[in-house]
């Protein structure tokens, strides 16, 4: 079917003299812009993109609180768009930072503080295939804060009260720039302390050794009881009688400074482990300089308690892992970006950067 198709477009009067002669949306300036949106309104509807479970919700959401009809599609391509954009202005600012690491100014009498970086990764499903047919990417995380950003509760937990979190979906190569990056924004240099908490992973332990060669390096104390207790239950066929005390025994002996005598109660094992058990008199012995509790509790340092763990759910799980989602990388990486922003309290501050 052919012909003309009549599109209805607002015009600006002026109520003095009536002048008609200017479309609105050149009048707001958004004749150029993508979607004949305001940069702020992008930025709103960037919002409810990372926000929601869906794009489908974060449509939902908008129409139920603004009253516009914005599809799914045109949020999705707002959102990742935006992503893109803060993402690339990121990746500059840590390319420039780890080409010029030998001028990081490193204080003579540094603070009396502790930065805190802790690193992690967590797998996002992807349209793309690797070499060996998956289309699992790990999306890494870091998270920075310092000692003067938590609040220390009675029973020995904490609150992390302001931390700032970056992931990339990328290799650790990639990964490190924007890990010194966000470090030195927190601090790097300035502070008497860094404190490296990780679960252990080679990729990790590598990248902090290039980076912070001076850092105090520590197994999250998390990930072990996690790998303690995976050993227990394959060890004693899931009963629970066997494995609690055993596992609780291990940790103890572990937290109160007698590794050989944990290490005593591990068996070899001639059989092969399943994927999901880890080794745990190697994981163990890769790892002794890092399980030093008792020192590391002597000098008030934290040790870890999922925190991490806890940003990868928020960050990755909640909104890229819903049931049957499978992202593009570069969508995959423009929300992450966008989340990590947002949980770091930074939203209003990249909004206005956007903006202007």
């Amino acid at each position: 079917m052919t012909g003309e198709i009549e599109i209805p477009r607002t015009y600006f009067r002026c109520r003095d003299c009536g002048y008609t002669d200017l479309p609105f949306d050149r009048i707001l300036e958004i004749e150029v812009l993508a979607h004949r949106m305001t940069k702020k309104f992008m930025m709103e509807v960037a919002f409810f993109g990372q926000n929601q479970n869906s794009f489908k919700d974060a449509s939902n959401m908008i129409k139920r609180t603004m009253n516009m009809d914005i599809s799914k599609e045109t949020i999705r391509n707002v959102a990742e768009a935006i992503g893109k954009q803060i993402h690339h202005a990121d990746e500059m600012k840590a390319q420039h930072t780890i080409e010029n690491i030998s001028e990081i100014e490193i204080f003579d009498n540094p603070k009396k503080e502790t930065l805190y970086i802790m690193i992690d990764g967590a797998a996002v499903n992807t349209r793309v295939q690797d070499e060996n047919g998956s289309t699992w990417r790990e999306n890494k995380t870091v998270m920075v804060f310092t000692d003067k950003n938590m609040i220390k509760k009675k029973n020995g937990s904490h609150i992390i009260v302001a931390k700032e979190y970056m992931a990339l979906i990328g290799t650790a190569e990639e990964f490190k720039k924007f890990v010194l990056d966000a470090s030195v924004r927190a601090g790097y240099g300035k502070v008497e302390n860094v404190v490296i908490i990780a679960d252990g992973a080679t990729w990790i332990r590598n990248l902090c050794n290039e980076i912070f060669p001076d850092s105090i390096q520590i197994l999250d104390f998390y990930h072990l009881k996690e790998n303690i207790y995976g050993y227990a239950k394959y060890l004693f066929k899931d009963d629970q009688t066997k494995y609690v005390p055993w596992a609780e025994e291990v940790i103890d002996n572990i937290v109160s400074g007698h590794v050989e005598q944990a290490c005593s109660l591990i068996p070899h094992l001639n059989t092969k482990l399943p994927a999901s058990v880890v080794n745990l008199r190697t994981y163990i012995d890769n790892n002794l300089d890092r399980i030093n509790y008792p020192d590391y509790k002597n000098r008030g340092f934290f040790v870890g308690s999922g925190a991490i763990e806890s940003a990868n759910k928020v960050i990755v799980h909640r909104r890229l892992k819903q049931s049957g989602m499978r992202w593009s990388v570069e969508g995959a990486q423009s929300i992450l970006t966008l989340r990590s922003k947002v949980e770091s309290d930074l939203w209003d501050k990249e909004s206005n950067i956007f903006c202007a």
